[in-house]
């Protein structure tokens, strides 16, 4: 290679490794809102359900009694506990047109049936956390790189040029593993509010499928 376009090679290395450590720690903070992004979004799905099936069993008699602070969740399991208590008992007639009237409603929203974006959007944000690690050994390996581009005269050089690269190469795996480790973290305290999300999206989906198939089976049966 002409040294002229071996230094070139060796300078664009050295600034791709310098640009390493802060590019690594810029990426980790757009991950973490990414996070609280993901984290409003869960939440107002989860009110969007609870406000759903709210209005879904607000005529019947035996609903059950919520606390103020209760979480959503919960809400919603035990908005759905009320529905199949009335769909396990053929007589509380009243209860089940009502019921009738209510699923054609929420039937046609299909708002809890919205989940592929967000698990999409929740499956690349964790998964890419594993990458910020091989970021900072791509960093080390730019600045070991430019270190021996920009060496070949002697071995002496070669090694001066290493050592004096060896601050970048430290700082790009230091910054990749912290924000491995922090966003690691972070996952861990949402992850599992997001497994109840689908958690509670299946149950309603199955819930909602049993009162169409029964209560339409019930209209069918008293016409």
């Amino acid at each position: 290679m002409p040294p002229q376009l071996r230094e070139m090679s060796a300078e664009l290395l050295s600034r791709l490794a310098g640009w390493s450590a802060p590019v690594i720690a810029g990426m980790a903070v757009l991950h973490f809102f990414a996070f609280l992004w993901l984290a409003a979004w869960a939440r107002r799905d989860l009110r969007r359900m609870a406000t759903d099936f709210d209005s879904f069993t607000r005529e019947l008699k035996h609903r059950s009694l919520l606390d103020t602070g209760i979480s959503l969740s919960d809400q919603i399991d035990a908005f759905l506990a009320d529905v199949k208590e009335v769909l396990d008992d053929p007589t509380k007639k009243a209860e089940r047109l009502s019921l009738t009237h209510r699923v054609k409603t929420l039937d046609e929203q299909r708002r809890y049936l919205q989940s592929q974006s967000f698990e999409t959007c929740y499956t690349v944000c964790r998964t890419m956390i594993e990458a910020y690690p091989l970021a900072g050994v791509l960093g080390t390996i730019l600045a070991i790189g430019a270190a021996l581009q920009g060496g070949n005269e002697n071995a002496q050089k070669t090694v001066a040029n290493i050592v004096r690269n060896f601050g970048d190469s430290v700082w790009a795996t230091f910054a990749g593993l912290v924000a491995a480790i922090v966003l690691m973290f972070i996952n861990s305290l949402v992850e599992t509010r997001f497994r109840r999300l689908s958690e509670n999206r299946q149950q309603v989906r199955e819930t909602v499928a049993r009162a169409k198939r029964e209560l339409s089976l019930g209209s069918g049966g008293d016409a």
